[in-house]
């Protein structure tokens, strides 16, 4: 569809149907098998190949709603959030880097800013159970596995990552074919590609976000490798790695497994702070 003009069709202004039956008729697919004819609960769905680490009723949630679950959660656990100021004040949660839709993560973090004012903030015992009553509460699919409590200073989320670890599957490519691409790539001085910004097409170097790429095995559908990326100042997608390595390489399930942040030179993980980080007056929640 997109290489074809089909882009930002979930936008009404942009919606052209005539693309979509285009493409349904160069894949072979008929509109009437996808749209009028019954479904039963127990066949395979149309997106069942995708994988979020969700349930299937929240595989194509939202941001926005994400952040509503959230909202419900920490009010569930009575938690004292703080909040905004103005006409229409918000919780002050603070999401990190952004999960591309049917990608699944094990590494995902959330800073929550809390009334220090409050009786109801958790002590450090507290602190210790939270993930099992956050859990709780939460939608099937969505789990906390960690909690830790920071400095109201500390660098945000989106400033701090310098890199993430993935695991990628590419379907229906060998590994030695994979293993050659990571040979060429790595070995490459500079690795152009066009990106659109504001509506313009713009080009970026990204040979300096690649800081590792291995093979690991093979899959049922494919190769898996392991990447190491760099997340600043501009992320690279994995859609973009893909493509630097071998034009139409598909993906299959991808995995984010860890996110890195530098502290001193040093690093570690987001909920990896100083050893005095958790004993400031006032603090910030961060949840993984």
């Amino acid at each position: 569809m997109w290489r074809h003009g089909g882009t930002f069709q979930e936008w009404s202004e942009h919606f052209n149907l005539d693309r979509w039956t285009d493409a349904m008729e160069r894949a072979g697919l008929r509109e009437e098998d996808f749209v009028y004819r019954h479904r039963t609960e127990d066949e395979t769905l149309p997106w069942d190949h995708l994988s979020a680490g969700l349930h299937k009723d929240f595989l194509w949630t939202s941001h926005r709603d994400i952040a509503r679950v959230w909202e419900r959660t920490i009010r569930r656990v009575g938690l004292p959030v703080s909040y905004s100021q103005g006409f229409s004040p918000h919780p002050k949660l603070h999401f990190g880097l952004a999960l591309s839709t049917g990608h699944e993560s094990l590494a995902e973090f959330l800073d929550i800013d809390l009334d220090g004012s409050s009786p109801a903030v958790a002590s450090g015992a507290e602190v210790i159970g939270l993930p099992a009553r956050l859990s709780a509460v939460l939608p099937v699919g969505l789990e906390v596995t960690a909690v830790g409590v920071i400095a109201d200073n500390a660098t945000s989320l989106q400033q701090a990552v310098e890199s993430s670890e993935w695991r990628v599957e590419i379907r229906d490519v060998q590994p030695a074919q994979v293993a050659d691409a990571i040979h060429r790539a790595l070995a490459a001085t500079e690795l152009v590609v066009t990106r659109q910004r504001k509506g313009k097409d713009v080009t970026d170097d990204v040979r300096p976000y690649l800081l590792d790429l291995v093979v690991v095995g093979t899959t049922d559908n494919g190769t898996d490798i392991h990447a190491h990326l760099a997340t600043q100042p501009r992320g690279l997608r994995i859609s973009e790695l893909l493509a630097v390595l071998g034009t139409d390489w598909p993906e299959g399930r991808v995995r984010r497994l860890t996110q890195w942040t530098l502290l001193d030179g040093a690093r570690s993980e987001p909920l990896e702070g100083p050893p005095g980080a958790t004993s400031a007056p006032h603090a910030q929640a961060r949840a993984s």
